[in-house]
């Protein structure tokens, strides 16, 4: 094991009133964006009630918890209150890049800087809602009612991953009709903006904060907006973004052809292929065949993902460039760490109630979002300080017939978790037995399905190369 089981609790206890500290560290910094120091103070309340175990997150739940008598002074933070919500972002953003590279300079491999573009949604019921209109919900993986955000997260490899941007999407109806607009609470001269053209803003305020990435990767919706891609390579960004099979690419002067076709012609040859792993995830290495294709352009690029069992392909259009590596292994890496904004995302909405905001209007939403953001940076930097520190799992198994440690040790503390303590040591001197009873029981069984998984998947890895 890296350490023991009482290290690794000290170790827990420290960094959770350190935690605490940090917590009032970043609250001063977002001193500067309220006008009047009592709202300001209501919103250390209502960060500290989203961080606290309360099964739901609404504005009667969080005034209860943050000692108010009625919900009022919490609907006014949210919507009449004077703060600049912007600039409460940028503090979030340099509060979260800051302490992830503090990390990571700690360690020998620093790992890559990705920025991960995605969208998410919460459902809602009605056409009241600022935003609210039937489409594709990803959270409810159909076409539902809901509003959707398009959010930025700051990812270091193997350190950790918070969001540091947020905008909302709105259909274009709910700002052509202005007494519509004036309804949702939508600001005179809100333009309409697609998924991509956010993603554009989001990156610009990023990079205004000095923020810097060594990619940019996304999904589909992303990889496909032209305006998008231009605005990376005109800041000389490079980016892996995931495109459609029926993405257009120019091979040479006198062919074009589909990614799709791009595949069948020339990455049939078996020696195109390469297996590597995208990545660690709970469960182990998660390992695909990967090939490139060169385009005319000398540094775009397509990366073919082919899946080991099912030979489902995905396709990613890559830029690097010129003075920057370009490697296979490189864009692989790249690739793989746009997943961790999924992880966010449930974090954000499970452990801080980001999906649970009642709010209606645009600044409302906006204001929950901000804070919420808020409470997961904490955790997510106090998670990355104690990553090594409390991590004392056994080592994975070797073989597929390996039989199970007997002691399977714990993961390290993850945000929930982190989330957790913090609760915890708000509310009384020090942490409860019962509480670090069930905090240890659930990371000792957590590592030992982990364990479990490894061993499982290692058995497959064995099928494939036999």
């Amino acid at each position: 094991m890296r350490t023991t089981r009482s290290k690794a609790a000290a170790a827990a206890r420290i960094e959770a009133a350190r935690t605490a500290s940090t917590a009032g560290e970043l609250l001063e910094r977002l001193r500067s964006c309220f006008v009047r120091t009592q709202t300001w103070q209501h919103a250390g309340r209502y960060v500290s009630a989203l961080v606290s175990e309360i099964p739901k997150r609404n504005g009667w739940t969080i005034a209860q918890q943050a000692g108010d008598r009625t919900p009022d002074r919490t609907q006014r933070l949210l919507n009449r209150a004077v703060w600049d919500g912007l600039a409460a972002v940028s503090q979030v953003r340099r509060f979260v890049v800051g302490g992830l590279d503090a990390v990571a300079g700690r360690r020998t491999r620093r790992g890559l800087r990705i920025a991960a573009l995605d969208e998410t949604g919460q459902q809602k019921a009605g056409t009241a809602t600022c935003g609210v209109k039937r489409q594709y919900m990803g959270c409810a993986g159909r076409l539902a009612n809901g509003i959707n955000t398009v959010h930025l997260a700051y990812v270091r490899e193997r350190v950790g991953h918070a969001l540091i941007a947020a905008r909302q999407w709105i259909p274009a109806e709910h700002l052509t009709d202005p007494d519509t607009a004036a309804r949702m609470g939508i600001a005179d001269g809100h333009v309409f903006r697609t998924k991509g053209q956010l993603a554009i803003d989001l990156c610009t305020d990023a990079y205004a904060d000095g923020v810097a990435f060594d990619f940019v990767c996304g999904d589909e919706v992303y990889g496909n907006c032209t305006p998008l891609r231009e605005f990376l390579e005109q800041h000389e960004q490079a980016y892996v973004l995931r495109v459609a099979s029926n993405f257009m690419l120019t091979l040479n002067p006198q062919t074009r052809m589909t990614c799709a076709q791009a595949v069948a012609l020339l990455a049939t040859d078996k020696r195109r292929w390469q297996v590597r792993s995208a990545g660690t995830g709970s469960k182990g290495q998660r390992w695909y065949a990967w090939a490139w294709i060169a385009t005319t352009s000398p540094r775009h690029y397509v990366l073919i993902r082919r899946h080991l069992k099912s030979d489902e392909l995905a396709f990613h259009y890559c830029y690097v460039p010129p003075g920057q590596p370009l490697t296979l292994a490189r864009l692989v890496r790249a690739a793989g760490l746009r997943w961790p904004v999924e992880e966010t995302f449930e974090f954000s909405k499970d452990t801080f109630g980001l999906d649970q905001c009642q709010a209606r209007l645009h600044t409302a939403i906006t204001r929950h979002t901000v804070l919420v953001m808020t409470a997961l940076a904490v955790c997510a930097i106090a998670a990355a300080r104690l990553k090594t520190r409390t991590d004392t799992q056994a080592p994975p198994p070797h073989t597929p017939d390996q039989r199970p440690p007997t002691e399977p040790g714990m993961i390290p503390l993850t945000i929930p978790e982190t989330a957790r303590l913090l609760a915890t040591i708000r509310h009384q001197p020090k942490p409860a037995d019962h509480d670090t009873h069930w905090r240890n029981w659930r990371r000792r069984h957590q590592a030992r399905a982990r364990w479990l998984h490894q061993r499982t998947r290692l058995s497959r890895e064995y099928s494939l190369a036999s």
